[in-house]
Formats: structure tokens, C-alpha cells, sequence
């Protein structure tokens, strides 16, 4: 597979400005950086996007998570290994990025809210949109999976 447009910070910068803004408002947010990789993770396999499952899965794996749970993401309902927290924004990142019959079933808001105050649950509501954002600039622009090394999007972006 060839890309078609390659991502470049430096000659994207008013696009990769906007999408790291909202990346930006996420870290702000006390949600876990391991919670919101499995979310990261976990989107991009619902969309199939192999480059971002790649990246995700390796920036996991630098800030600590397990094989085994990476492994299990998705089939998590199946799993014991997830935290109740864990479980509930996952379910929350699947309605919200499926958004089924345009809806999110209240037993799932009620799961997400249980676990998640306001401003977390809406920092991770953001974090489920940034990273839709970025699955639907990879899949069309065929970003190749394989590559990516934990960090290097980072200092490229920060150039």
C-alpha cells in the first residue's frame, strides 16, 4: 500500500495544529494516559485503522501496559484484566464511535458516568472524537502501519 498524501507536521501545520489542540485539552484532563491509550487502541480497531493500532500499541506499551491486555482489547467483555473504569469508557468509545440507531443507549451512559465525572467524561468524549479525527486521516490517506516508533511522531510535531 502507498500513501497517497504522507502526514508532514511542517507542511500540515494549520491542520496538525488543529487536531493536536485537541490532543492537547485530553492530557490536560486527569484521565489516565494508560486509559486513554487502550481507547486509542481500541477505536482504531473498530475502524481498522492499522496505522494508528500500530502507534497506539507501541505508545501503550513505552507507558507500561501489558501484552496480555493489548492482546485482549478486543474481546475486553471477556477479559477479566480491565478495571471497571477501564470497562466503562471502553463501552463508552465503542457507542460513541458507533453511534448505533444516532444514540448511546443510557445502560452505557449510566456505566460511563458511574465511573466518570462530568469534565472527565467529556475530556473523554474528546479523546474518542480526536481520535476518530485521526483514523479518518489515516484510512483514506493510506498511512502505512509498520514504522512508527514510540515518541517520533511527537518530536515531529513539536519541530
Amino acid at each position: 500500500m502507498t500513501e497517497r498524501i504522507a502526514f508532514d507536521p511542517h507542511k500540515m501545520k494549520d491542520i496538525a495544529a488543529a487536531m493536536h489542540g485537541l490532543q492537547a485539552v485530553v492530557r490536560k484532563s486527569t484521565l489516565e494516559l494508560s486509559l486513554i491509550e487502550l481507547v486509542r487502541t481500541r477505536v482504531s480497531q473498530i475502524n481498522g485503522c492499522g496505522f494508528c493500532i500500530d502507534m497506539h500499541t507501541q505508545e501503550a506499551r513505552a507507558a507500561g501496559e501489558t501484552e496480555q491486555r493489548l492482546y485482549l482489547l478486543s474481546a475486553w467483555r471477556e477479559a477479566n484484566c480491565y478495571t471497571e473504569r477501564e470497562r466503562a469508557a471502553l463501552a463508552w468509545a465503542e457507542a460513541v464511535t458507533k453511534l448505533e440507531h444516532q444514540d448511546v443507549a443510557h445502560p452505557v451512559y449510566a456505566q460511563a458516568r458511574s465511573q466518570f465525572g462530568e469534565a472527565e467524561l467529556l475530556a473523554l468524549t474528546l479523546a474518542i472524537v480526536e481520535i476518530n479525527g485521526w483514523n479518518r486521516f489515516a484510512i483514506p490517506l493510506r498511512y502505512v502501519a509498520g514504522d512508527y516508533r514510540p515518541g517520533s511522531l511527537a518530536k515531529a510535531h513539536t519541530n
